[in-house]
């Protein structure tokens, strides 16, 4: 059997922070599952069909991934970088985009250390085995695998917290027929602490790891593709990609080392930018400004929808000139969006 050492040692070298081991039976016995599906059924996924239908299935089968797959081996890479959190700048006329999209796309980044993790792995058995790498659009249960392979608990905000390196990690996965040691799954350390459900703006927490999409300023700032509920607005602040409020109130990220890799350092203007200049950035400025970025697959026009709903939410008249010129853009949803801005300006004049 291989040695749990051998596979963090592995990872080590390839630059990946944590690693740990489960194995696939485990899923079907442990809670997760039940609470994924019955979170599933109260529609808390929202707009979100790929989290259900028949791709929810395999994430209770992961052999329907990988015939014979027997150990998962769960990766993790930090993304914390030295600036402030949100919850430090409170000037609502920058924007914030979420910590985790200020650098290279971690898709492509944590794939590739995957890759040389797995290839690595093979040279140093010599022996056959069959492997898949999944990096966050495979149908699994990431958190809870990693949960079951010792590499942190799902806390109360739905993200997995590690005791020493926080909660602000990019999670990857191995699945291999290989039989390997295995490690204990992390004991729950929130304990009593509420503060990410009491600090989420849109109440999107309605309680413990059970996190309503609909509600959420990730989903409707990312996921979502048409307008914005009018209702919804006003509570998304000036987030423009995705929120990050939760984490940054969290006592475990206090302390959590900001030395995430290069490729997640902040390219420049991406760290709390002001909203006129994200206003007037061309589509062609915004496929080349954010080239290799997540953020570039929300496409220019729900960035915009997205800036327009930050200015309106503003309270700053200086944003008026920008947003006229919007509410005439060519693109419905842009124009929406600027025109519901402007109402909002005029009325706290």
């Amino acid at each position: 059997m291989v040695q749990l050492e051998t596979i963090r040692q592995l990872a080590r070298q390839r630059g990946l922070y944590l690693a740990g081991v489960a194995r696939t039976s485990d899923l079907a016995a442990a809670p997760d599952l039940p609470f994924y599906n019955a979170w599933i059924e109260q529609g808390y996924h929202g707009g979100l069909a790929y989290l259900a239908g028949e791709r929810a299935f395999m994430r209770a089968d992961l052999e329907r991934l990988l015939p014979g797959a027997r150990s998962v081996i769960c990766l993790a890479l930090n993304y914390n970088t030295p600036p402030p959190y949100s919850t430090n700048l409170p000037d609502t006329t920058r924007a914030w985009i979420s910590r985790y999209a200020w650098g290279d796309d971690y898709h492509e980044v944590l794939r590739q250390k995957l890759g040389r993790f797995l290839a690595a792995l093979r040279r140093c058995l010599g022996i056959p085995f069959e492997a898949r790498i999944a990096v966050d659009t495979s149908p699994i249960l990431e958190r809870a695998l990693a949960r079951l392979a010792g590499i942190g608990w799902v806390g109360k905000n739905t993200c997995l917290i590690n005791q020493k390196l926080g909660s602000w990690l990019f999670l990857g996965e191995v699945l291999t027929t290989l039989e390997l040691e295995l490690d204990r799954p992390a004991p729950d350390r929130c304990g009593t602490c509420a503060r990410c459900i009491e600090a989420c703006p849109t109440g999107a927490l309605l309680q413990p790891r059970a996190l309503d999409s609909c509600r959420c300023i990730s989903f409707w700032t990312i996921e979502a593709r048409g307008p914005i509920p009018e209702a919804m607005r006003p509570g998304m602040g000036r987030h423009v990609f995705g929120c990050d409020i939760c984490q940054d109130v969290c006592p475990w990220n206090r302390k959590a080392p900001a030395d995430a890799p290069e490729e997640f350092r902040p390219r420049p203007g991406l760290f709390n930018p002001t909203l006129e200049q994200l206003a007037r950035i061309t589509e062609d400025q915004f496929r080349e400004m954010f080239r290799h970025s997540p953020i570039r697959r929300i496409r220019y026009r729900a960035f915009m929808r997205n800036v327009c709903t930050a200015m309106g939410n503003s309270g700053g008249p200086k944003f008026v000139p920008e947003l006229e010129r919007l509410a005439s853009h060519p693109d419905p949803l842009i124009r929406e969006h600027a025109q519901w801005a402007l109402k909002q300006l005029r009325v706290k004049d």
